[in-house]
């Protein structure tokens, strides 16, 4: 591209976002004659301009929105505006002060000092705004964040401090009520995107292993002959470095902008409006991080790390369906991580949201559908081509950015990964981190119906210490039929 088709771009980029905000303007005067049509009147001589906030008081009412919100509708903000002045945010600075908060609340307080897009809470900011919408919430509640402190420490790392090697998470997430503790006193809406606690955990599967002699008894980790396991956990939500998350992908920061913009309805329109802000809080699932044994022992390369990174699958995991591999591997990778914590190691299980490969549970039941009824009936040559024909790609993980929570833990070097994931396995290694050892799942454990999945799996690439089959073994392969099923 040449310096005169970059100006070509530019000028044409320019003209839509004047375009937008003339018609953000617009908009907000026609809302606000709208609303203002319709509330009782606060005076006789109310003024109705779009440049002049109107208010009705701060009583609830049911006639309109006026009561919790100001009259005036704020689609979007721009650089430079009047009165907006966004939060310094320097990614990946050492000094958590210097760093800054992520501050993303629409708070009075808060609203022109916001440093980035989005809303706090992930995918469940939605149900915030409608527990605000019905009264259950008031619109300028703000947490007491005593006594919220962390159960156990994790970081500071060197990797925090690399703006390449964490891109997708906020590492100080978990300790923003507490370093920026006076900000928030003094009226700035600072939240925490990641919170970190202890508990006991109890599964049918590890009391039976209790019960056969594969697990045992230590009243520390296996604390009890029922099988409870005393674990360690952090929930984290989302928090993108838009420029970081544009390089891991290798892709242009406006293109990556404008398509979150555009294939979400247009849901943050600074995403185009506001290239001066960098961090953006998408409404997405996040991550759960369970630990068995010392977490300190997380970061420490002397001491054998087994790990297993799981995307969620709510049929198997929650509900044992047995047409795939995940709940069973799961456990194995709980029981290994187990294991490896009594043997005076430690053990992680990272769990990300990422429904049916990212393409979320209505299109993977679709896909099943198609896979039972094709003709053939529902075999391993096919397992892909059902999924492609649906959702356009094979799997939209995307396991790029999946690295950075390991990173925020400090993880130097995986002793055991319990994963056969060749996508995982890249993205770690690509990302620094050694893995010594990479485990399969035992075939014992694999259901008859999942051998479809993870034999077109391995076929396509996954590790495993057995045979990869021929495309015409693959066709052999078949899982139930729909009779099957029916009876």
């Amino acid at each position: 591209m040449t310096v005169a088709d970059d100006k070509q771009v530019l000028t044409e980029l320019l003209t839509k976002v004047e375009a937008i905000r003339i018609d953000q303007k617009q908009l907000s005067s026609q809302v606000l004659f709208l609303l203002v049509a319709t509330s009782p009147p606060t005076s006789p001589s109310t003024d109705v301009s779009p440049d002049k906030p109107v208010t009705t008081g701060a009583t609830a009412s049911a006639s309109g929105s006026s009561s919790l919100y100001p009259q005036r509708v704020i689609l979007t903000t721009y650089p430079h505006q009047l009165g907006i002045q966004p939060v310094n945010l320097k990614w990946g600075a050492k000094d958590p002060k210097e760093r800054g908060p992520v501050v993303a609340s629409r708070h009075p307080g808060s609203i022109k000092k916001r440093n980035a897009i989005g809303a706090y809470g992930g995918s469940y900011c939605v149900y915030r705004a409608l527990a605000v919408a019905i009264g259950d919430l008031p619109v300028e509640h703000r947490p007491n964040f005593d006594m919220t402190e962390p159960a156990f420490n994790v970081g500071p790392h060197p990797s925090w401090y690399d703006p390449k090697k964490i891109v997708s998470i906020d590492p100080w997430g978990h300790k923003a009520p507490q370093i920026y503790k006076s900000e928030y006193e003094n009226g700035l809406d600072v939240r925490p995107t990641i919170a970190i606690t202890k508990a006991h955990m109890t599964m049918a599967e590890m009391e039976m292993l209790v019960k056969e002699g594969k697990l045992k008894v230590d009243g520390k980790i296996v604390v009890n002959n029922r099988g409870d396991l005393a674990v360690s956990k952090a929930a984290v939500e989302p928090v993108w470095y838009l420029p970081g998350v544009a390089e891991r992908f290798g892709i242009d920061e406006g293109l990556l902008r404008r398509a979150l913009f555009e294939d979400t309805g247009g849901m943050y329109p600074e995403l185009v409006t506001r290239p001066d802000l960098k961090v953006y809080l998408p409404p997405i699932g996040g991550i759960s991080v369970y630990v068995f044994g010392n977490p300190a022992y997380i970061s420490d390369p002397t001491k054998k790390l087994t790990l297993r990174v799981h995307d969620e699958c709510n049929g198997s995991d929650v509900f044992g369906s047995d047409i795939c591999t995940c709940r069973p591997y799961l456990i194995y990778g709980i029981e290994e991580c187990v294991k490896q914590a009594q043997q005076g190691g430690v053990g992680v299980i990272v769990y990300f949201r990422k429904e049916g490969r990212a393409l979320g549970e209505v299109t993977k039941y679709l896909v099943y559908n198609a896979r039972k009824r094709q003709a053939g009936g529902d075999t391993a040559a096919h397992y892909f081509l059902r999924t492609e024909c649906i959702a356009g790609v094979k799997d939209m993980r995307f396991q790029a950015l999946m690295p950075d929570v390991l990173h925020w833990l400090g993880i130097q070097k995986i002793d055991r990964m319990m994963s056969m994931s060749n996508m995982k396995h890249d993205a770690i290694v690509g990302a620094g981190i050694p893995i010594l050892e990479r485990v399969p799942i035992p075939d014992e454990l694999i259901p008859a119906d999942s051998r479809v999945e993870i034999d077109a799996k391995i076929a396509s690439g996954y590790f495993t210490t057995g045979q990869v089959m021929t495309e015409a073994e693959l066709a052999g392969v078949k899982g139930r039929d729909w009779e099957d099923i029916e009876h």
